[in-house]
């Protein structure tokens, strides 16, 4: 059977836990009860995708590896996620401002992120490699009612009142360019495709074009354009955010390193 490589797997297990991190910082904060139970139920559809890929990337590695080692004990510049997901549930501030979090920078980035991954699960799914066939096909499900979900709501605030639609277009102007990096393969990409197990996402492109361009025509959006801006976090060069993040994320595992629950 065809292998993807380890740090392949590990790329698409950092994107998914961290913007699980991401959504669940929503949990007890929706703005309303039933996007509370949404969000909580997408993050933990997203940190499950996470745990299988750890799962599989840990027996592949072998020894004393495990999925909580790889989660909670690799440091900020070991992670592969795109720069994207590990952004604030806010718009861009200067260094001293603070701000609450924004319910439409949430929605944007989720519509965003499940609009690629939809595709890139659905191509992944006939891998050579059966194991990570398996769980694209499995995450493929959860991540089309992400996308359902996030684009639902991009058009209701959209189209919705003009509060809602000067949101949604901020969040869709400050996020956008975080996506080139989804089209600049990293090494790691390129050794999967070679090896026959994943998908080249330049591929992907035109269908994830087609995709926005239909929801963000309904909800009255316009897309940004994007010059010469391309993030690294796949390279493991990462916002300051990311950093705050995973302190976060893996100060339990860290302060109690082999405790059992």
């Amino acid at each position: 059977m065809s292998k993807a490589p380890v740090d392949y797997l590990l790329q698409l297990a950092d994107n998914a836990v961290v913007l699980g991190q991401r959504n669940a910082e929503w949990c007890g904060h929706g703005p309303i009860l039933e996007e509370d139970i949404a969000l909580a139920n997408v993050s933990l559809d997203l940190i499950g995708q996470a745990r299988l890929l750890y799962q599989l990337a840990a027996a592949r590695i072998g020894g004393d590896a495990t999925e909580d080692k790889l989660a909670y004990f690799r440091d900020p510049a070991e992670f592969r996620n795109y720069t994207l997901v590990e952004l604030p549930n806010h718009g861009a501030l200067v260094g001293y401002a603070a701000a609450d979090m924004d319910y439409a920078t949430t929605i944007v980035r989720n519509f965003l992120y499940s609009a690629l991954m939809a595709l890139q699960w659905e191509a992944l799914a006939n891998s050579a490699d059966e194991e990570l066939a398996a769980i694209a096909a499995k995450s493929l499900k959860e991540t089309r009612y992400h996308l359902h979900h996030a684009a639902d709501w991009v058009v209701r605030f959209g189209d919705g009142t003009e509060e809602s639609h000067r949101r949604a277009q901020a969040a869709l102007d400050h996020l956008y360019r975080y996506t080139e990096e989804f089209w600049t393969p990293s090494a790691t990409e390129d050794a999967a495709v070679a090896a026959g197990v994943a998908v080249d996402v330049r591929s992907l492109r035109a269908g994830w074009d087609a995709l926005l361009a239909e929801t963000l025509a309904d909800a009255t959006l316009v897309r940004p354009e994007v010059r010469g801006y391309v993030p690294e976090g796949k390279h493991g060069l990462h916002s300051e955010h990311l950093s705050y993040l995973l302190g976060e994320m893996q100060s339990l595992a860290r302060a109690h390193p082999g405790a059992t629950w």
